[in-house]
């Protein structure tokens, strides 16, 4: 024969938080209580506490009443009708109730878990603390003593203006340029028309910038990829011609 026992001391905040404990650990619809099992169980959570000596509050013989008088309602051949003639269920309003406790117990958890992250946080003035203790422990000068939180954010404002000063922030300019290729190959026809040739310089004489000089390049290089005009090499260095390229060059 075995002597020993064992003390279960499941600890519950509430009646409540006893029946959502039986029916989640034995898997049961919350909408379909089967009050018979629950209320077996809920009495025998009652008895245990008893034979330990252990008051319970009022609320878990109340919810104990209710239990049993749901039970009986259940075991009557006649239950209750509302106004429309449907069967009043006798479980209905635990069932609201139960839901609602789980609703509140889902965010107690959460709100739990703020003020615990909350608890660990420090709050503002506590700096003015920690400098008096550094400037007692350091034995300086009475400036560290009476430095404050403002005091450090106007020091740290000058040194930022002075940073910005000393170093300028970069200034990006966006030019819209109006060049297009089309206008600079115009421009090229209009000096070559008619068997004139002109001179590579005097094209990017009337250059206004860089940009004008490359679109008229651009310009010149589409001209001769499509063989529309031709360069013809003249005397010296660098001295090159343009000229319009007529059909005959290209027959030959």
């Amino acid at each position: 024969m075995d002597n020993s026992y064992t003390i279960k001391l499941p600890q519950f905040e509430g009646p409540f938080d006893l029946l959502l404990f039986f029916i989640e650990r034995d898997e049961l619809d919350i909408y379909d209580i089967p009050i018979a099992k629950i209320t077996d169980d809920f009495l025998g959570y009652i008895r245990q506490m008893e034979q330990m000596n252990i008051d319970l509050a009022s609320e878990f013989i109340l919810v104990a009443a209710t239990l049993c008088r749901i039970k009986a309602k259940m075991l009557l051949p006649r239950k209750p009708v509302d106004e429309l003639g449907n069967e009043i269920d006798p479980r209905e309003e635990l069932v609201s109730r139960l839901l609602e406790y789980k609703r509140y117990k889902s965010v107690l958890e959460e709100m739990r878990q703020m003020e615990e992250e909350r608890s660990l946080r420090n709050y503002r003035g506590n700096s003015s603390r920690e400098l008096q203790h550094i400037a007692t422990k350091a034995l300086v000068d009475s400036e560290l003593e009476s430095l404050t939180l403002f005091k450090l954010l106007r020091a740290f404002e000058r040194v930022m203006l002075r940073f910005e000063h000393t170093h300028p922030k970069a200034v990006h300019r966006i030019v819209q340029f109006s060049y297009t290729i089309e206008e600079q190959q115009s421009l090229i026809f209009s000096r070559i028309s008619g068997g004139r040739r002109a001179n590579f310089k005097d094209v990017f004489s009337e250059c206004r910038n860089r940009i004008h000089a490359i679109v008229t390049f651009l310009a010149l290089l589409e001209l001769l990829n499509l063989q529309q005009v031709s360069i013809i090499q003249g005397l010296g260095v660098n001295n090159f011609w343009l000229e319009e390229k007529r059909a005959s060059d290209e027959e030959e």
